[in-house]
C-alpha cells in the first residue's frame, strides 16, 4: 500500500510539472508574481480534469465523491454540511482544530479548519452536497500545504497528520503582498474582481474573490513563490457561514 501511495504521489506531481511547464492556459491559474499562468480550468479542477474528474469536481483519482446518495436524491443543506465536516475534524483526533467557516458553492460545500493555538488555517475541506462525503480539496491544500497537506504528512502519512516537526520556514510572501498579487492577477485574467482579507495557511494564502462587494469565488497564492492557483472547481457561490457568527 506504501509503495502505491508513493508511485501515486510520484505520478502526480510528474503531472503537475509537465503541465506548469506547458505554458499560459494549460494549467489551472497557475502564475508567477507577475500575473503570469493561465486562464482558469485545466488539470486540478475543469471538466475531466485529474483530481476534480467531471464538470466542477466529479468523481476523478483524487475524488471523495462516491458513496450513497442522502435525502433521496436531494442536495445537503447547510447544516448537514456543517455537521459531516464537525465530524470529519473530530475524527482526526487533534484538539487544537476547529471549523472555522462553511461556504456552500453551486458545485460542493467548502470548509476551513483552523488550529486553535495558532489562528493559522490547518487545511480545506470539500463536502459532497449528494452524498456528505467530506474529504481533502484538491490543488494547493494538497499540494502547497507544507504542514498538513500531500508534502507534509499527507498520502506518505495520513492525510492530516503533521509531518515531524513541522515547517520550519516563515513564508516569503506577507499577507499583503499575497493580496497585492491576487489583485494583480484578477486584474489581468479575471478584470472586475477584487478580494477579501486572505486566509494564512501553512505554505500559502486563500483569498475569496468579490464581483460587487459580494463573493464570488476564490484562489490561493503560494506564500514563497507568489504562484497564483484560481479554484475552478466550485462553480457559483450561494451563501456561508462563520462558526464565530
Amino acid at each position: 500500500m506504501r509503495k502505491l501511495r508513493v508511485a501515486l504521489v510520484i505520478a502526480l506531481m510528474a503531472a503537475v510539472g509537465a503541465l506548469a511547464t506547458a505554458g499560459a492556459g494549460t494549467v489551472a491559474a497557475w502564475g508567477p508574481p507577475d500575473g503570469g499562468g493561465g486562464r482558469p480550468g485545466g488539470m486540478m479542477g475543469g471538466p475531466g480534469g485529474m483530481m476534480g474528474g467531471g464538470y466542477y469536481g466529479g468523481p476523478g483519482m483524487m475524488g471523495g465523491w462516491y458513496g450513497s446518495q442522502r435525502n433521496g436524491g436531494a442536495a445537503i443543506n447547510l447544516d448537514q454540511a456543517e455537521q459531516a465536516v464537525q465530524a470529519y475534524i473530530g475524527g482526526i483526533g487533534n484538539p487544537d482544530l476547529a471549523l472555522d467557516e462553511i461556504m456552500e458553492f453551486q458545485a460542493n460545500y467548502y470548509a476551513i479548519a483552523k488550529e486553535k493555538s495558532t489562528g493559522i488555517g490547518a487545511f480545506e475541506l470539500l463536502v459532497n452536497k449528494y452524498t456528505g462525503n467530506v474529504f481533502p480539496e484538491y490543488g494547493p491544500n494538497m499540494m502547497w500545504n507544507i504542514k498538513y497537506g500531500m508534502m507534509g504528512g499527507g498520502m506518505m502519512g495520513g492525510w492530516y497528520g503533521p509531518r515531524r516537526g513541522g515547517p520550519n520556514n516563515a513564508p516569503a510572501i506577507a499577507p499583503d503582498e499575497a493580496k497585492s498579487i491576487a489583485q494583480h492577477w484578477l486584474d489581468r485574467y479575471q478584470p472586475g474582481l477584487t478580494t477579501e482579507e486572505p486566509d494564512q495557511f501553512y505554505g500559502y494564502y486563500t483569498l475569496h474573490t468579490l464581483k460587487d462587494g459580494k463573493v464570488d469565488g476564490m484562489l490561493s497564492v503560494n506564500a514563497y513563490t507568489g504562484q497564483v492557483w484560481y479554484h475552478t472547481w466550485h462553480g457559483s457561490f450561494v451563501q456561508m457561514k462563520e462558526m464565530d457568527e
